[in-house]
């Protein structure tokens, strides 16, 4: 699988990268063609009342299909925790359509 990371609005550090990566790669446990995912984590916008808000958006190419999902949380690592489970339940679902 290809991986490809950018960040938007925030410094895209070794140590974001690397969750973000290890993130995506252990959803090849749930479905082993995935050809390439492309992560973009960052922040949208700077709300003064509540905080920063960090988004996590992941284009996920399988064969015949490309899966994006996108979630917000004032934790960057909870957003990217949400789109990894989020892309899993729709993976499971594509795997289940395969095998009827």
């Amino acid at each position: 699988m290809k991986i490809t990371i950018q960040g938007t609005g925030i410094e895209l550090t070794e140590a974001i990268k690397q969750y973000a990566e290890e993130k995506v790669q252990s959803l090849e446990k749930y479905f082993d063609n995935i050809i390439s995912a492309d992560i973009d984590v960052g922040m949208n916008s700077h709300h003064h009342n509540n905080g920063n808000i960090f988004y996590a958006e992941v284009n996920l190419a399988v064969p015949g299909k490309l899966l994006r999902v996108v979630k917000e949380e004032p934790d960057l690592y909870k957003a990217i925790d949400k789109v990894k489970d989020h892309l899993k339940v729709e993976l499971e679902k594509i795997k289940g359509k395969m095998n009827e």
